[in-house]
């Protein structure tokens, strides 16, 4: 498994309605944010790149994806400072990877 859910179980204190509702919000939210940072990496819009990558990093932190939560600080920093476009967009990939795999994997594991 690509993501963890401690973090969440944590926070729910053995609500399942909870968990269930927080997994649906990323779920909802995440692929949205991914595709709208696809079209900044696209365009070269640091502002974007750096706000959407900011926005990120706290949804994949909750599912324990460390690995993906750093690619996203380091395109957040990146996007700030308005650098290193082919760096960012290395680091898209994959990040684009992980997340459409914690996306399906999210989907199978509670049937959604």
């Amino acid at each position: 498994m690509i993501y963890g859910l401690n973090k969440i179980k944590e926070m729910a204190e053995g609500d399942s309605d909870f968990i269930a509702s927080v997994i649906g919000v990323f779920l909802e939210e995440v692929p949205e944010d991914l595709q709208a940072l696809e079209t900044a990496v696209g365009s070269g819009d640091f502002g974007q790149i750096y706000q959407l990558s900011h926005k990120l990093k706290p949804n994949v932190d909750l599912l324990e994806m460390e690995p993906t939560r750093v690619l996203a600080l380091e395109m957040e920093t990146m996007g700030k400072n308005q650098e290193d476009l082919e760096g960012i967009r290395v680091r898209f990939g994959r990040l684009k990877q992980d997340i459409d795999q914690a996306v399906i994997e999210l989907r199978r594991d509670f049937d959604l």
